[in-house]
């Protein structure tokens, strides 16, 4: 089959490599469909690492995706041949002590698509996944808006972590994939205003689109300035979606006392720092979000039930032979992209 490696910094290509073989028991061969092209994916053909997590080439990257199944194996709850799934990339033990406290995001043996050391990615015609990870597709759903339904677990996760209240004063620095998850989770959970900030205004457009109150590119604006002139008693959850010490800052500055600040977005840089005296006198809580935890199925409903214009969000579409343009696209934050998508239907040269 053929499948997309990592072979460098910057570096894509296609290969030949042998088929993922016979599922066992509690596994699926999948025909992959379609693969959204993430940031955490980007931060790998860029710098090739998050943190430990050192890619070894070759690799394949790619963690959000949907399929078909081509053939199960054993005790596969109900799967059948021709099943259109959405794959959560998550895979736990689920014996350790984390994931019988109900922590199967944290476990402690992990395997995750697309996580050196862990898993080969989804970047590939097909591969094997347990049935356990994945989720059946409606028939109103495509396999665009399947794939979408991971990062939109992460967004719903992050605002299910913060505990919202009704008319919570919202802030997300970063109008990405995922920040735009927080924002629709947390209009979906009975926020009040919604301030989105990014550096690409087609993005802020899309956040305006998808019912932010107001936004604002960082370049042209003292953002923590013009959101404290309008909400004078500051912010009650800033989720930091970006991974920038730039929105860190910002986030510990629109905060009031008692806030919280939820850090979503994945850093290059090894530590976050931020002002002692600031976030202590503030009393503010700081929030870890790792990926999500049980919200698969509830982003799937979202979609389902016409909540999230994943048109709109999903920007680029291409077809497999070109995922290295989706790739620099992505990494270069051309054209205003958002989501690209890499639809393996789609025949080389149509867009």
């Amino acid at each position: 089959m053929k499948s997309w490696k990592l072979t460098d910094i910057h570096q894509l290509e296609q290969q030949e490599v042998p088929d993922p073989g016979t599922p066992g028991k509690g596994e699926m061969l999948l025909k992959v469909e379609t693969v959204g092209v993430c940031g955490s994916d980007i931060h790998y053909y860029s710098t090739g690492r998050i943190g430990e997590q050192i890619v070894i080439y070759p690799f394949t990257p790619g963690h959000e995706c949907a399929g078909t199944v081509i053939e199960t194996g054993e005790d596969t709850e109900g799967f059948t041949t021709g099943d259109r799934v959405a794959v959560d990339p998550a895979m736990p033990c689920y014996e350790c002590d984390q994931c019988r406290a109900g922590r199967k995001h944290t476990c402690l043996n992990l395997k995750f698509l697309g996580c050196p050391g862990q898993a080969e990615g989804c970047l590939s015609e097909m591969i094997i996944m347990p049935s356990k990870s994945c989720f059946k597709i409606p028939d109103n759903l495509s396999f665009a808006e399947a794939t979408f339904a991971e990062p939109l677990s992460i967004g719903l996760y992050a605002v299910r972590l913060s505990q919202i209240k009704q008319g919570d004063r919202i802030g997300v620095l970063g109008a990405g994939s995922i920040g735009d998850s927080v924002l629709i989770s947390a209009r979906e959970a009975g926020a009040g205003n919604i301030y989105v900030t990014d550096k690409i205004d087609k993005r802020l457009e899309i956040s305006s689109l998808l019912g932010a109150d107001e936004v604002f590119n960082v370049d042209k604006h003292n953002v923590v300035n013009e959101i404290i002139s309008e909400e004078d008693s500051m912010l009650d959850i800033v989720y930091e979606c970006c991974g920038q010490q730039e929105a860190l800052d910002q986030a510990i500055d629109l905060l009031k006392p008692g806030g919280k600040l939820m850090i979503v977005g994945i850093p290059e840089f090894e530590r976050w720092s931020f002002r002692a005296d600031h976030a202590r006198r503030k009393e503010i809580s700081i929030i870890h979000v790792r990926r999500q935890n049980e919200y698969m199925q509830p982003a799937i409903d979202l979609i389902k039930e016409g909540k999230v214009q994943t048109g709109a969000l999903i920007t680029h579409t291409f077809p497999f032979e070109k995922a290295k343009e989706a790739f620099d696209l992505v990494a270069g934050y051309k054209d205003g992209v958002l989501k690209a998508l890499i639809d393996l239907r789609l025949p080389y040269g149509e867009l």
